[in-house]
């Protein structure tokens, strides 16, 4: 079993008998003398989705969760159901909204390179690259002088997510967004 310093971003652990993702790890070592390094984690909770924070030392022993990552291709939703295709052995996973959560902003039928979380052979969520590429439906037409300045205004993208863009941008262009803030990262 590893110990705090050992676990990295993308990991999954189980903590108090709940599976966690870890989002987010920062070190803090503290200028007493004596103290040793914590480990601050940001994690969301699998399947559920909930994010918590929690500390440990740097000698702190974790339980390394026994999880499966399928690279999956999202094929299709089906009423409340999202199915995901295993870009190996051609096998489906059916997931539930509760499941899916925020990242139903982020998937658009046919996209890959995304993980299908499996524990004990149950698929229970999914792991998203870091970066999509959408396409703006609709903002506010470009401002006169928009290249010289850095203002952003709001644009709805073809998955019905809201960011806020750079003037620059217009309607039917495809735009990176980053998956685990949900800001404008570059033109695609």
């Amino acid at each position: 079993m590893p110990k705090a310093p050992d676990i990295k971003r993308g990991q999954v652990i189980e903590h108090e008998g709940v599976v966690y993702m870890v989002r987010q790890i920062d070190r803090s070592a503290p200028t007493a003398r004596g103290g040793g390094t914590l480990y601050r984690f940001k994690v969301n909770a699998i399947p559920s989705g909930d994010r918590r924070e929690f500390t440990f030392k740097g000698d702190d022993v974790l339980k390394e969760a026994d999880l499966v990552r399928r690279v999956c291709e999202y094929s299709y939703r089906d009423g409340d159901d999202w199915v995901f295709m295993d870009q190996e052995d051609f096998s489906q996973y059916v997931l539930s909204n509760d499941a899916i959560g925020e990242a139903a902003a982020y998937l658009l039928e046919g996209q890959q390179e995304i993980y299908v979380l499996i524990i004990s052979d149950q698929p229970v969520s999914i792991q998203l690259p870091q970066s999509v590429t959408l396409t703006v439906e609709e903002t506010a037409p470009v401002m006169k002088g928009a290249t010289a300045s850095r203002s952003a205004k709001p644009a709805k993208l073809e998955t019905g997510l809201d960011v806020m863009v750079p003037d620059y941008i217009t309607n039917g262009e495809a735009i990176k967004v980053n998956t685990e803030t949900g800001e404008f990262m570059s033109r695609a």
